[in-house]
């Protein structure tokens, strides 16, 4: 494919983290930052958020979102596409990892956070900003995968199966984009 990062209108690449509240979310945000693109990023922590917003300043934006919550993602999307702020690097990394137990120990309610959080929460980020980012004609979409999005693990099934999920929702969105655009999975360890 013939894909690539362009400037926004403004002269700057905007690049939308999820799980921007900490750890490699947080790390990647001000990385992208020192590299002169506009940041945009959501997390869980009221706390966390409010200091990336002052850490940062304009014309970043961060915003407290649960990704697993659909009707939360669409209200964080909407002003920020009607301001013209359309991802042209778009970072699925929110992302839960169940307790340590065998499978047959992992309540309902655990499996059940970690596919709302780690799928369902990919696929509402990917419905709010992706069509914008198909109209402009142009962007890359990088979900966060795992080592164990190939390979498994003991005591973390439910997270793996989250992961090997991922990979396969990536290749296949990467084979639905229009030229100009791409998808990938990505391991970062």
């Amino acid at each position: 494919r013939n894909w690539q990062l362009s400037m926004s209108d403004n002269g700057s690449r905007v690049v939308l983290v999820t799980g921007v509240s900490r750890g490699l979310g947080r790390a990647m945000a001000e990385g992208f930052r020192e590299a002169g693109c506009t940041v945009l990023g959501c997390g869980r922590s009221r706390q966390a958020i409010d200091e990336l917003n002052q850490q940062f300043g304009a014309p970043h934006h961060f915003d407290v979102v649960d990704v697993a919550q659909e009707e939360q993602v669409n209200d964080w999307a909407d002003p920020l596409l009607a301001d013209g702020l359309v991802p042209d690097l778009l970072l699925n990394n929110a992302a839960v990892i169940n307790a340590n137990a065998p499978l047959w120990d992992v309540s309902s309610e655990e499996m059940s956070s970690l596919l709302n959080v780690n799928i369902l929460g990919t696929h509402h980020v990917i419905r709010a900003f992706v069509p914008a980012m198909i109209e402009r004609g142009r962007g890359v979409i990088v979900n966060f995968s795992s080592g164990w999005g190939r390979s498994t693990s003991p005591d973390v099934a439910p997270y793996c199966a989250t992961k090997w999920a991922i990979e396969g929702l990536t290749q296949a969105l990467a084979s639905e984009l229009p030229d100009g655009m791409a998808a990938i999975p990505l391991n970062p360890g």
